[in-house]
């Protein structure tokens, strides 16, 4: 018995059509990330309230209900490559400065 010998009411065809024209529209994706810089800045030399090691938990505990990924949290500060976040997201998780809630997630 053929799983296929009913008909269906659900706008498809009976039978097999040649497609015969074929129309593709290309849209550009909206600029929603910024884009983040190339190289880090070092921030050893500055004040210890201006250090990222300060600032970002200061920014989570803003808002402690949301969950905040590393490209966010990077993006927010302006000055660190997404790579030197994840690093220092994950060592500070590790040293207990901050909580790692699930992969990627803050």
């Amino acid at each position: 018995m053929s799983r296929y010998s009913e008909r269906h009411d659900d706008g498809r065809p009976d039978v097999t059509l040649a497609v015969t024209s074929l129309d593709i529209s290309i849209h550009e994706p909206p600029e929603t990330q910024p884009a983040l810089p190339t190289r880090s800045r070092d921030d050893r030399y500055v004040l210890p309230t201006r250090r990222r090691r300060h600032r970002i938990p200061a920014l989570l505990q803003e808002n402690p209900t949301r969950l905040w990924r590393p490209r966010e949290i990077a993006a927010h500060f302006g000055d660190i490559t997404l790579h030197t976040m994840y690093r220092q997201l994950s060592r500070w998780a590790d040293d207990g400065l901050i909580h790692k809630i699930g992969p990627g997630l803050y």
